[in-house]
């Protein structure tokens, strides 16, 4: 699908769109307590994954419009089918071992092309056995309590995943983070939840500590605003706009937030950014950078191995907008540019979040841009809340 965005000034009040991150994992545990309500929900791509791993699992569940109602669980073993979703597939995995001892997981080649190799040591160590392909998983074993030394300079996800499953096994577990910690946040907001559940965890220094043997609590809880996605509305107040975004929790362990403190010093300056704990406002991020003064960021390895290699496929269309840059290994540093319109219609890689950084974008520039069906990943109402903040979008088949 195409969007043609005309340039515009926004203007209007929008409500936050939920949390993706907590969603996820107030699902599962909603789930896993057998009997929870979780109202504010966004049924994006991702989210319709996690809740189709849930019933392939056997948890029973209704939906009654934002809300999911968990009604029980009878045990199945069918094929968890997690699309697109990296935290689906990480978060699942160890719950099939946990509740089943085997199972098979499915999603799509770029999924699988990020890598699993965290689990993959964590199965050989426990002899678990597994068979790997180029879009599926398949496992089979027990997953025992103890010791897990884990990397975390890859992705937290692979830490959550465990924090879900390793309180239903018989025995303790500690999980020794190695390293140094990137996107530490989502850790956090992990534990969060399961405590919100009645799950004992304890943090210290660099150990999690997990007590085997309990139940989740039944919990009724609502998703609060998501500042991940926030940080694309959020960005129209500097290009010119007044918009008032409600629902954010301004105590939110959410990472994300940090475009608060970014965007000011974007406007006004060439900042230095480390993106280790908010990597993904990297794409929104650049192209703010690019629009007002560059800016050098750092620690941006872990955005070549997400929904697209985001460096190098968001940089390549920002080029085409007139944006100058010089990359390293680990760093770019965008430069102030002119920059303009262009004649062609370029097709963005299926990215969610560049396509939402590049029709931030236009609404400066003005132009169309081809592929914008990859927001339903995260932010389906994306282009419907721009067109109640007064930006001009069209929408329309190819």
């Amino acid at each position: 699908m195409r969007a043609k965005i005309n340039k515009s000034i926004a203007i209007g009040e929008i409500k936050a769109p939920p949390s993706k991150s907590y969603a996820h994992r107030y699902l599962i545990s909603g789930a896993l307590s057998r009997n929870s309500k979780i109202s504010n929900v966004s049924f994006s791509n991702d989210i319709k994954a996690t809740l189709s791993c849930l019933r392939s699992l056997g948890f029973i569940y209704i939906v009654d419009n934002d809300t999911v109602k968990f009604l029980g669980y009878e045990p199945k073993n069918d094929v968890l089918d997690c699309l697109e979703s990296g935290s689906t597939l990480r978060f699942f995995i160890p719950l099939v071992l946990a509740l089943n001892k085997e199972g098979k997981l499915t999603g799509t080649e770029k999924l699988f092309s990020r890598g699993l190799d965290t689990y993959l040591d964590i199965f050989d160590k426990q002899n678990i056995s597994y068979s790997l392909d180029k879009n599926s998983i398949s496992v089979k074993g027990e997953l025992k309590p103890g010791r897990f030394d884990i990397k975390v300079d890859k992705s937290s996800q692979y830490i959550s995943g465990l924090l879900f499953a390793l309180p239903l096994l018989n025995g303790d577990s500690e999980i020794h983070l190695l390293g140094k910690i990137e996107s530490k946040n989502y850790i956090d907001i992990t534990i969060e939840v399961l405590r919100n559940f009645g799950i004992d965890i304890k943090i210290n220094n660099d150990v999690i500590y997990i007590k085997g043997n309990q139940n989740y609590i039944h919990k009724n809880i609502t998703i609060e605003g998501d500042y991940s996605n926030s940080a694309f509305l959020e960005a129209l107040n500097y290009l010119g706009g007044n918009v008032k975004i409600n629902g954010l929790n301004p105590k939110s362990l959410q990472g994300d937030k940090a475009y608060l403190e970014y965007y000011p010093i974007l406007k006004e300056s060439h900042p230095v950014i480390d993106l280790s704990n908010s990597i993904d406002l990297g794409p929104i991020l650049f192209t703010m950078s690019a629009i007002f003064n560059g800016a050098i960021f750092k620690n941006i390895e872990r955005l070549r191995i997400k929904e697209s290699d985001r460096v190098k496929d968001l940089l390549d269309v920002l080029e085409l907008y007139g944006t100058k840059y010089s990359l390293k290994d680990n760093e770019v540093e965008i430069f102030k540019s002119e920059l303009h319109e262009i004649n062609n219609v370029p097709l963005l890689p299926n990215d969610h979040r560049i396509v939402m950084a590049i029709s931030i974008l236009l609404t400066k520039l003005g132009g169309e841009i081809s592929g914008v069906e990859a927001i339903n990943k995260s932010y389906p109402n994306f282009y419907s809340d721009l067109k109640k903040l007064n930006v001009e979008v069209e929408i329309y088949d190819e």
